[in-house]
């Protein structure tokens, strides 16, 4: 039952760009002492198994990272991570795709959380 919810969900959501993310209320809005290197190669690792290869676009000091489907990846992103300086800092926020839908699959989250003070 809970796969014929998620494809439901999957073939309802269509396609998602990074602009239609952008504009989502964040699921995370966070602060880390960590850099902003130092977190997305954090998030990077955690998501390497589960994941294709996550985008990063540079932007100054800043960093964006693009994190694609799992079950879909040409369907555009499942999720944005902005990742901004702050002092010696970061501050993070995420941006989910079905962020709302209480099945979907929580790698992102949990990557994005167990990344802000963990190694």
């Amino acid at each position: 039952m809970k796969w014929l919810v998620m494809g439901f969900a999957l073939m309802v959501g269509g396609c998602t760009s990074v602009a239609d993310l952008e504009q989502t209320h964040e699921t995370l809005d966070v602060m880390s002492g960590k850099t902003p290197r130092e977190y997305a190669d954090c998030v990077k690792q955690r998501l390497h198994g589960s994941r294709d290869a996550l985008q990063e676009e540079q932007r100054g000091d800043d960093l964006r990272l693009i994190v694609p489907q799992k079950l879909t990846p040409n369907a555009g992103p499942a999720a944005l991570l902005d990742i901004d300086k702050r002092g010696s800092g970061s501050a993070i926020k995420v941006h989910e795709r079905l962020s709302n839908f209480p099945l979907r699959l929580g790698d992102v989250r949990e990557a994005a959380t167990a990344c802000i003070s963990g190694s």
